[in-house]
């Protein structure tokens, strides 16, 4: 069974009975509070392996709170799931710009959530992986170091910013994110493109990638993410 620390922050108490029950269950260590003072305050006394924040939290709210985790080196790090309502579109884009890893919107099912965890802390042991590394996923097979794409063995022709894309998403596949994270990965921070040129991008490299194009999934509202 795992013993992976789970910190849960949000206000309702009987989503912190549900969540706590089903984590608990699942062989994890949970620690759950209701605002994100006390969660700060939880963080100074022991560092969990992820945390689940709610967006609407009394006080400090779920983006202050994420701004602060990753502004701070010690927190920076650690895997954040963001527990919002449905409806919170803009707030979505937001927390995944101060880097929140992913999402669940309310009512969530326990076992989708139990999945998400699974799927983050995977990621996060595979997070040291060498950045040349070849990538084999689905039937594609990148090598960054040769600036090579092969899809079922044979070979395409992409832009330096659509083989960056690529490269960028199917190293982290499952994860969701906004144009602005695709570009800023691809291009550094402050580089001047529209959202709409991201959209651009993401439209010709699923064409050139045929019958593997919709690996590439839109997520209303927020952006990209690669199928897991």
């Amino acid at each position: 069974m795992s013993k992976e620390k789970i910190l849960v922050i949000d206000d309702e108490e009987d989503i912190l009975e549900l969540v706590r029950y089903n984590l608990v269950k699942n062989g994890y260590r949970v620690t759950c509070v209701t605002s994100a003072e006390r969660g700060l305050e939880k963080l100074n006394e022991e560092t969990p392996h992820v945390i689940l924040l709610d967006l609407m939290l009394p006080g400090m709210d779920g983006l202050d709170m994420c701004r602060k985790l990753r502004n701070n080196a010690a927190t920076a790090n650690i895997p954040i799931i963001m527990i919002t309502a449905k409806g919170e579109d803009a707030d979505i884009v937001t927390g995944l710009e101060l880097g929140a890893d992913d999402y669940i919107t309310k009512p969530f099912s326990p076992r989708v959530l139990l999945a998400r965890i699974r799927v983050l802390l995977r990621r996060n042991r595979q997070e040291d992986v060498d950045e040349t590394s070849v990538l084999k996923i689905h039937d594609i097979v990148v090598n960054p170091v040769r600036h090579e794409v092969l899809v079922k063995g044979t070979p395409l022709v992409l832009t330096a910013t659509e083989f960056g894309i690529l490269h960028f998403m199917a190293r982290r596949p499952g994860w969701v994110f906004s144009r602005d994270q695709i570009i800023s990965a691809v291009k550094g921070d402050d580089y001047p493109v529209t959202e709409r040129s991201v959209d651009v991008q993401i439209v010709g490299l699923r064409k050139k990638l045929g019958d593997s194009g919709d690996l590439i999934e839109t997520v209303r509202g927020v952006g990209y993410r690669f199928k897991e």
